[in-house]
This record gives structure tokens, C-alpha cells and sequence, in this order.
């Protein structure tokens, strides 16, 4: 099982940790003393139908996520394949394949598609999936490319920022930071807002980049360690920073959830949470799960809880998405539960292959799009 935390000394990997975000199974390895919550029959108040179904082949150890670009949704999987998928019909608009294992999910603004190797190597396809070029850079890298404005912007496990033409794949900048003693081995997400690239760093730290040099604007705590031991001090940003206008909000596993203002990292407000897989938001709500998976809406202009569910307790709940009247979650056994965004309540459930669905679910034009561990992406249409 590959392991969720480096040291920064040694290099070295602390054998049998692991997160439910990667991997499925309980924080750093321990048996998981709570066993999860049993389904309840529900009665629907959201009709979903499948719309359609792909296979792109098992994640691995990785955290592959679809992207969506208008409406097309690009996936890939660990042996190789990346494909773009019309959302609406299903279709395979293209498919590609590596010459190595690949180690994350696609990045894709619809005219580039990048993703990661084993080994840094570095692979971008035009929009109709012919590979332009491949580059290889120093380092592991796990988190999506960001692709846009010319760029694809890798990021490694040593959190190291690497700007790349879109066009050739020649470097154009690298942000780089000293380590964290302990941090998490897992996908940090990077968003673009405005003119600036937002992202999370270990230690609790949100940041803002210049997409046109690199350089750091702005870093902002979202929380401090706590505890004695380095694991127990571990807190870093976890899943995707979520963007609302002139506010960019965050969580950190043992730590924070907490909006700031984009233009400078002033802090706005900030409560204690811990979550392993980031949250989702609208216009007035953030929505996240914790370490037990109970699904919390949060009032985004000062982090009062509006409702909690309970009903997906220690479910190892995927990173969540909003759509229409509903926020959307998978689990560790594939299920796909549509949740009231008003009040929490079970609107709808469906069914995938029975594999984990940790990656957050993305809308693509009116579809929702899922993708397992297993390989397999659904496509789902509320009616």
C-alpha cells in the first residue's frame, strides 16, 4: 500500500500509514474501531438516471479525478489510458495511452490535457488527443496538472511549483518552499482565481501564486499543528481550495476550516475541523465531511453550522460536489448519495461498481460525472 507521509530529512516513507482519501482505509493504518454506518432505505425526492458508463482502468494507489472542460470530461487510470468523453451521450471523443504507469488525474482547460507518470515524466495531448509533447521533471508528482493561460503547472510531492508551456512543455517557472518535517503523501489541489493560482501547502498554509512567474503573492495560515508527536502536528491542506467570489475557503486534516479574502490571505473566519478530503461550496454554504464522515453544511460568511448528517458515519467519504439543489458524495462502496443542501437530507442514491469513489464527482454541462477506483465513470442526469 503505497504511504501517505514523508518525512523531510530522510526521504524515506513511514511504512503502513495511509488516508481514506487515497486509499480507503483508516488514518495511519489503525483498525478502525468504528464499523460503518448501514444504508437505510430511503424515499427519493431527486429522480437520478445513469445517463451512460466508460471504463478507463483501476487507480491504483492514486487518486485519479475526472476534469470537466464545457461539456466534456477527461478521465485516466493508472496503466495508462487518458481519455475525453463527451458528457451528455457518452461518447469516447478520443483515447490516448502512455508508455509508463501514470500517478495522477488528467488537467485540461479543452484545448491541452496533461497528466503524471511514475518517475516526474510529464504528458500533454491536443484537444484531439495526439501527444505534443513529454517532459520530465524532478520529483513525484500525485496532484492533477492545472492547466490554463499558456500553462501547465505541475506540483510534486516536495512541494515544488513547476510552470510549463502549454505549447512545448519548456519550464517558464519554478516556486519552490522548504519542506514540512511530516507531511501528507497525497493530491493537493490547485484552482486558478482571477489572476493568480490558489493553492494549499503543508503546515496549514494557503497560498496565491503569479501564473506569470511564479512568485508567491500571498501565504496565509488556515491552521497550526497541535499535539506533541509529528503525527499528531500534521495538518495540512487537504482536497481543493473553493472560490466564491472575492473569499477562498479551505480545510486542513487535524486542523481548520477557514475562509480568507483572495486579494491579500486576511483572514475572515476559522473553526476547528478536521477533514481528509476537502469540501465543496456555493454561494452561501461549504460543505465537508470529517475524519468520521458526517457530512456538515457550513454558513460561508462566518462558519455556523447550518445542518450535520449522520447517516454516512465512518463511510470513508470521497471530497464532495455541488450540484443543482444537492451535494454530492461517494463512498467506500461506490454508493453516491445526493444530499440536501438546505438541510442534509438523503435526496437521492445510486449505485456504481462497488468500488470506492474517493475522487470528487465533476459537472460537466448537465451531467455528473463519477469515477471509481475501479476504472469505471458513470454519468448521471438528475431529471
Amino acid at each position: 500500500m503505497t504511504s501517505l507521509l514523508r518525512t523531510a530529512a530522510s526521504r524515506t516513507l513511514v511504512a503502513g500509514a495511509c488516508l481514506a482519501l487515497l486509499a480507503g482505509c483508516s488514518l495511519f493504518g489503525k483498525e478502525n474501531k468504528h464499523p460503518p454506518t448501514e444504508l437505510k432505505p430511503i424515499s427519493a425526492t431527486l429522480s437520478v438516471k445513469q445517463a451512460w458508463k466508460a471504463d478507463v482502468g483501476k487507480s491504483g494507489p492514486y487518486v485519479m479525478a475526472p476534469v470537466a472542460a464545457g461539456n466534456v470530461v477527461y478521465v485516466s487510470g493508472k496503466s495508462g489510458a487518458v481519455m475525453a468523453i463527451d458528457a451528455t451521450s457518452g461518447q469516447t471523443l478520443w483515447k490516448a495511452k502512455t508508455d509508463i504507469d501514470l500517478t495522477s488525474g488528467p488537467g485540461s482547460d479543452g484545448q491541452t490535457t496533461a497528466v503524471a507518470g511514475e518517475k516526474g515524466a510529464i504528458y500533454a495531448f491536443d484537444k484531439s488527443g495526439k501527444q505534443i509533447w513529454k517532459k520530465q521533471v524532478n520529483g513525484e508528482v500525485l496532484s492533477a496538472p492545472l492547466v490554463g493561460n499558456g500553462l501547465v503547472i505541475v506540483r510534486t510531492t516536495d512541494t515544488r511549483l513547476i510552470g510549463l508551456d502549454a505549447g512545448t512543455g519548456e519550464r517558464r517557472w519554478i516556486y519552490q518552499r522548504s519542506q514540512s518535517p511530516l507531511n501528507l503523501r497525497a493530491a493537493m489541489g490547485m484552482v486558478f482565481a482571477g489572476d493568480g493560482i490558489v493553492t494549499g501547502f503543508p503546515g496549514g498554509k494557503l497560498g496565491v501564486l503569479a501564473p506569470g512567474n511564479g512568485v508567491l503573492r500571498w501565504e496565509s495560515t488556515v491552521s497550526y499543528p497541535k499535539g506533541v508527536s509529528e503525527i499528531e502536528r500534521l495538518n495540512d491542506v487537504t482536497g481543493m481550495p473553493a472560490v466564491y467570489g472575492r473569499q477562498v475557503c479551505a480545510t486542513t486534516f487535524q486542523g481548520r476550516v477557514a475562509c480568507l479574502e483572495l486579494a491579500n490571505g486576511q483572514p475572515q473566519w476559522g473553526k476547528d475541523f478536521s477533514s481528509p478530503a476537502g469540501l465543496a461550496q456555493d454561494e452561501t454554504s461549504l460543505f465537508a465531511s470529517d475524519e468520521s464522515s458526517t457530512v456538515f453544511g457550513l454558513d460561508r460568511q462566518n462558519g455556523n453550522e447550518r445542518w450535520k448528517n449522520t447517516d454516512l458515519r465512518y463511510r470513508s467519504l470521497g471530497a464532495p460536489t455541488t450540484l443543482g439543489r444537492s451535494v454530492v458524495v461517494g463512498d467506500y462502496e461506490g454508493y453516491v448519495h445526493f444530499l440536501s443542501r438546505e438541510d442534509g437530507k438523503v435526496l437521492a442514491r445510486m449505485k456504481t461498481d462497488g468500488s470506492a469513489v474517493t475522487a470528487a464527482p465533476v459537472v460537466a454541462g448537465q451531467t455528473l460525472v463519477v469515477q471509481t477506483r475501479d476504472g469505471d465513470v458513470f454519468g448521471f442526469v438528475p431529471n
